[in-house]
C-alpha cells in the first residue's frame, strides 16, 4: 500500500482500535483469492499479534492456507471529496479513506482453539448469545463448528494508512470536515466523525 509520510497511521493503540471496530476483513492469498470474514485481533500475542477467524469448511480457499503468507485488508469509512469544498482553487475530486493492512503466516486452529476463537468472536459483537441456550444450545453450536475451520494469522508486518485531507490548508480542511459532517450520505458521516475522533484533517 502506496503510504506517504504524512499519511501513515504508526501508532499501536490507534492500530489496534482500527482493527477492533472495522474488524471484517479481506483475506487475500498469494493467488489472489479472497475471502471476506469477521475477525478478532489479539494485539499481544507474538511481535505484532495475531488475528482470529473461520472459514465455511465448504470454501476451498483453506485448504491451501496452512503455513502460507497472507495478507488481510482492513477498511475503515471512506467518502468522495469534491473540490468545490475546497477554498484553494484550481482542485480536482478526490476519495478519502482509512485503511490497515496486515501480513503473516497462516496457522490452522485446533477443534478446541477454534471453539475458544469462536466465542470470543460472539462475545464482541453480542455477549448476550453465549448465555442464551433458547438460540444457541450447545449441540446446535457443536454441529455447526463442523461446519467451520479455524486459523490464526501471526501477524509480521502492519501497514496503516489514513488519508484524510490533513495535508491541505486550514480552511481547505474545514471546508471538507463541514460538507462531510453535513452530508446526506452514511459514509460521508461515517469519515467525519471517525476524523473527529483522530482530530485530523478537521482544520484545527
Amino acid at each position: 500500500m502506496y503510504i506517504p509520510k504524512n499519511m501513515e497511521m504508526s501508532e499501536e493503540d490507534a492500530i489496534n482500535t482500527f482493527i477492533a471496530e472495522y474488524g471484517f476483513g479481506v483475506l487475500v492469498s498469494a493467488d489472489l483469492t479472497a475471502t471476506h470474514l469477521p475477525l478478532i485481533y489479539e494485539s499481544d500475542e507474538g511481535s505484532l499479534g495475531c488475528l482470529y477467524g473461520h472459514f465455511a469448511r465448504a470454501n476451498a480457499h483453506w485448504k491451501v492456507l496452512e503455513n502460507q503468507r497472507v495478507m488481510v485488508i482492513f477498511n475503515g469509512p471512506h467518502s468522495y471529496v469534491s473540490p468545490t469544498w475546497y477554498t484553494s482553487k484550481p482542485a480536482v475530486p478526490t476519495w478519502n479513506y482509512a485503511a490497515v493492512h496486515c501480513y503473516g503466516v497462516l496457522e490452522l486452529l485446533s477443534e478446541q482453539e477454534n471453539e475458544l476463537a469462536m466465542n470470543q468472536l460472539v462475545a464482541k459483537y453480542e455477549p448476550e448469545l453465549l448465555n442464551a441456550p433458547e438460540t444457541m444450545p450447545e449441540d446446535y453450536q457443536s454441529r455447526l463448528r463442523q461446519a467451520v475451520v479455524g486459523f490464526k494469522v501471526v501477524l509480521d508486518d502492519i501497514h496503516g494508512k489514513e488519508k484524510l485531507g490533513q495535508h491541505r490548508n486550514i480552511e481547505d480542511q474545514k471546508g471538507v470536515f463541514s460538507a462531510l459532517s453535513e452530508s446526506i450520505q452514511p459514509g460521508g458521516v461515517a469519515l467525519s466523525a471517525y476524523m473527529k475522533k483522530r482530530n485530523l484533517g478537521v482544520g484545527s
